[in-house]
């Protein structure tokens, strides 16, 4: 029983012996060289990432593995005085490593320069250089090289949402009670909303920490912060990340446009979360030979940085409708931009409206299922 015993601690051990001793002769044949040489693009070439079809090509020296065996490559970018120790990315060359070649697209490159903080449309500097291993001890070039690159208009990582918040915004700096934005088209984002002295921005989401974005002049930058002085005021504000721009205008007035006056009858006070309400306003119909005219739609009067007056109509998608009653759908009342044309793409009151009041909401919040208004008869 001890020889038994005895013969399979021998076996024990020297299968752990010559496992150890093949362990080590693996790790003996994957050391490789680095790389001496970067060919291109030359030192401080000059890219611009447009259009975001287009590529760039890395090449560099061939490294050396000890056992004559294939070498793995990864080119490492990171901001102009970085020491590669956090690149901000990393991606193999092409055919998965195997080539000291890499082909980017200019897609890729722009997230790059978004890692390094260069903003949409703005020129920075790349540094790059090339890491070497078969797999494991990787080892980085002794070499490195500068690209300075102008960015494309628009964002490369667009957010699926958008939020308004900072202490100028009717929601304060409580992230979870920021103003929604809606999304108009891809990548377009709108709100409708009253700002005060103090600071905004905008986020991704109203919860955690968001990625952030402000405005400089027209221009929409990621990070910071913007600015607002003065008295408070009703705003529209666009936010575009396909082109990185932002426009924004003052609302000055919400008017209910009577067709049949030809004119503005009475204006709608702003009260928050993007909408505009009157109380108890006072609805007479037309008298006309064929009978009452109750056609209306909505103005709305715009200033905009430069003090330059506009308006806009919103209307009905219909350019004629029937008076609506206890079965007419919801998107009835749904607004949209119309022209200016006395009688076209207007709505029409209840007849129980005529010759009473009435209490109207413009409602242009993002949680609403579209621009709505209510007509509610007193």
């Amino acid at each position: 029983m001890k020889n038994i015993t005895y013969c399979l601690m021998a076996g024990i051990i020297a299968i752990l012996v010559i496992t150890g001793c093949k362990k080590d002769k693996t790790l003996e044949h994957t050391k490789v060289s680095a790389v001496t040489d970067l060919y291109t693009p030359a030192n401080n070439k000059f890219i611009q990432l447009e259009p975001v079809t287009g590529s760039a090509t890395f090449e560099w020296a061939e490294a050396h593995a000890e056992d004559n065996g294939l070498v793995l490559y990864e080119v490492a970018f990171d901001k102009e005085g970085g020491d590669f120790s956090k690149p901000i990315y990393t991606i193999p060359s092409d055919a998965n490593g195997l080539y000291n070649k890499l082909t980017i697209s200019y897609k890729d490159l722009n997230k790059v320069a978004d890692l390094a903080g260069i903003q949409p449309q703005a020129t920075g500097k790349l540094k790059w250089t090339v890491m070497s291993s078969k797999g494991i001890n990787v080892v980085k070039s002794s070499a490195s090289s500068i690209i300075e690159v102008q960015r494309a208009a628009g964002f490369t990582d667009i957010p699926a949402d958008l939020y308004l918040t900072g202490s100028a915004t009717e929601g304060g700096e409580d992230l979870s009670k920021a103003v929604h934005f809606k999304q108009t088209a891809a990548g377009v984002f709108e709100a409708w909303t009253s700002l005060k002295v103090g600071t905004y921005h905008f986020a991704e989401r109203n919860t955690g920490t968001p990625a952030t974005y402000s405005i400089d002049g027209t221009k929409l930058l990621k990070d910071g912060s913007t600015t607002v002085t003065g008295a408070t005021k009703v705003e529209r504000i666009v936010v575009d990340f396909t082109s990185a721009s932002a426009a924004v205008s003052e609302v000055t007035e919400v008017g209910l446009w009577f067709a049949a006056d030809n004119k503005v009858w009475f204006p709608l006070p702003y009260k928050a979360g993007g909408k505009w309400e009157i109380d108890n306003a006072s609805i007479v119909f037309h008298q006309e030979s064929w009978g009452r005219d109750e056609r209306y739609k909505f103005r709305f009067t715009f200033k905009d940085a430069a003090g330059n007056s506009s308006t806009q109509f919103y209307g009905s998608k219909n350019s004629d409708n029937s008076r609506p009653d206890a079965n007419t759908a919801k998107s009835f009342w749904y607004m949209v931009p119309v022209n200016d044309a006395q009688y076209d793409f207007c709505f029409k009151f209840t007849g129980a409206a005529d010759n009473h009041n009435a209490d109207i909401v413009v409602d242009f919040s993002a949680d609403a299922a579209a621009y709505t208004h209510t007509v509610t008869v007193k």
